[in-house]
């Protein structure tokens, strides 16, 4: 559907494919993520945004990069999944809070044949996570937690007062132990929201089937991580599926080669 655009008002631009100009509300309107196959159990999502320079945050937080489409672009990823997995730094440095979504997110969720709101996953080596952190603020949205056999038994016992806690037999946690157990529990759809290491054991195990990446018009230099980042270089080619402008943010959508086949969804 095409519109001719308030001039105050940014308009979102589909430059690739079918270039056309659209309300911002068709953004991924709608969108669910495979539940993957026989052959290949579950499907990982990656969404996450970054500078031009490549920088995964400003002062430590991606919440100073991107605008209101890359903030809908997120809430529609959260309306595609089973459960969001994410790592236990990138919880405490964005201070999250539970997945539940608002009122029309979870009717559409739940229209779409999926849980009203999405399961979290916290993934973490040592147990250390603050009791008081957001993320574990509403019984009624207990996060999952992933932790490693080798976490201190009162890590331990302070996590299962606030969440589901799952130990996992290694002393780090491996990507593919990660997918198995999500499966295992019922969640096939799966959105890896980060952090950059998180982000580089699932492309570094070839286990990344898509990435929506937001692309913010703003240079940040400094220390500031990539938003794929570890000791060993991994190269994974995608293949460009979409192009989106709103506001100077380009949102950016690629698919791995080994789904070819596939059509949009």
């Amino acid at each position: 559907m095409t519109h001719t655009p308030d001039t105050d008002v940014p308009a979102l631009r589909r430059l690739h494919p079918d270039p056309a100009t659209l309300e911002l509300e068709e953004l991924y309107a709608g969108l669910t993520l495979p539940a993957g196959t026989a052959e290949q159990p579950a499907w990982v999502g990656l969404c996450m945004v970054t500078s031009l320079d490549g920088a995964v945050s400003v002062e430590g937080r991606s919440g100073g990069l991107g605008g209101p489409a890359d903030l809908l672009a997120l809430s529609r990823l959260r309306g595609s999944n089973d459960v969001s997995i994410v790592g236990a730094g990138t919880v405490r440095e964005e201070r999250y809070g539970p997945l539940t979504g608002g009122a029309a997110r979870r009717a559409d969720r739940e229209r779409r044949g999926l849980a009203p709101s999405p399961r979290l996953a916290i993934i973490t080596s040592s147990g250390r996570l603050d009791p008081e952190l957001p993320v574990f603020g509403d019984p009624a949205e207990r996060p999952m937690v992933l932790v490693s056999g080798s976490a201190e038994p009162d890590a331990l016992t302070t996590l299962a007062g606030v969440a589901e806690v799952h130990v996992i037999d290694e002393a780090s946690i491996s990507p593919h132990t990660i997918v198995e157990r999500m499966v295992s529990l019922g969640f096939r759809r799966i959105l890896c929201e980060g952090g950059p290491r998180l982000n580089q054991a699932m492309l570094a195990s070839d286990l990344i089937d898509e990435a929506f990446l937001t692309l913010a018009p703003t240079a940040v230099g400094g220390p500031a991580s990539r938003i794929v980042h570890g000791d060993t270089e991994v190269r994974r080619d995608l293949d460009l599926i979409s192009v989106l402008e709103h506001g100077g943010d380009l949102l950016l959508r690629y698919r791995h080669p080994r789904h070819r086949q596939l059509t949009d969804h």
